[in-house]
């Protein structure tokens, strides 16, 4: 992973198995999502650790911007399936509508400019590269939402966040529909704001997020607050009716009938 500076790092660098990071002299921190060194596959363990691990990165005065990627050609695609069974089971559900809400207040609660470098398609959490200030893409990457594609609501924030960016209309067809939107297309409709090849996406994250590092602090930090708002004011309200509606789903998927 290129810099381009000298790199520091603290204790919480290295505790996450799915999280691989790397701050530079001028405080970018990347943060790129992993599983074993290759592309993310979304478990329960990685739930748990983004949540940490957004709140280490928030509470970290030393980040002065951050970018967010992934690995190889996948920003994120997989899912752990096999542990979708214990979704039937109330206990283990109140840990996944826990652990949803908080994954993205805490990316929230990251006070300085975030940069996403979405390296290739976006099928899960896509709504995580969406909350991140500037978002970049390959002209490979296709964003799509799988959720009622495996037969559960889409409640666990991507209701809150496609709809904002797309507009209502816009986004309940996106959602509905497992539309495919392909990077020209988020182009245009302002989903993204630049696509670059892979090979050099990271390092213009990098340039765009070592620009907003070097900002006046409080200006960089206080903008980042400002313009995640209304995010915070949406998901105070539908977050946990959201996930709530995705946990019914899920447990009826799981233990089968007709209603």
């Amino acid at each position: 992973m290129s810099t381009g500076h000298g790199a520091t790092s603290t204790e919480y660098f290295e505790r996450y198995g799915n999280l691989a990071m790397q701050r530079d002299d001028n405080g970018v921190l990347v943060v790129r999502m992993h599983s074993d060194g290759g592309p993310i596959i979304w478990n329960a363990q990685a739930h748990r650790e983004f949540v940490d691990a957004f709140h280490d990165i928030s509470r970290d005065r030393r980040n002065r911007a951050v970018v967010l990627t992934g690995t190889a050609d996948e920003w994120m695609v997989r899912i752990d399936r096999e542990g979708m069974s214990a979704l039937g089971l109330p206990w283990v559900w109140n840990r996944v509508n826990l652990d949803g809400r908080k994954v993205l207040s805490n990316l929230l609660d990251i006070e300085v400019p975030m940069v996403c470098a979405v390296n290739g398609p976006a099928r899960v959490h896509s709504e995580l590269a969406l909350l991140c200030d500037i978002v970049l893409c390959t002209p490979d990457t296709v964003f799509q939402d799988r959720h009622l594609e495996w037969g559960i609501v889409p409640g666990d924030g991507v209701h809150i966040v496609w709809p904002a960016v797309l507009g209502p209309s816009r986004g309940r067809h996106f959602l509905l529909t497992g539309h495919k939107l392909v990077a020209a297309e988020a182009l245009r409709l302002g989903v993204v704001s630049e696509i670059h090849p892979r090979e050099v996406l990271l390092d213009r994250a990098i340039e765009l997020a070592t620009t907003l590092a070097k900002l006046p602090a409080l200006a960089a930090r206080y903008s980042r607050v400002l313009f995640t708002q209304p995010y915070r004011r949406l998901l105070a309200e539908d977050a946990g009716y959201g996930l709530a509606l995705e946990g019914l789903s899920a447990a009826a998927l799981v233990q089968g009938g007709v209603p």
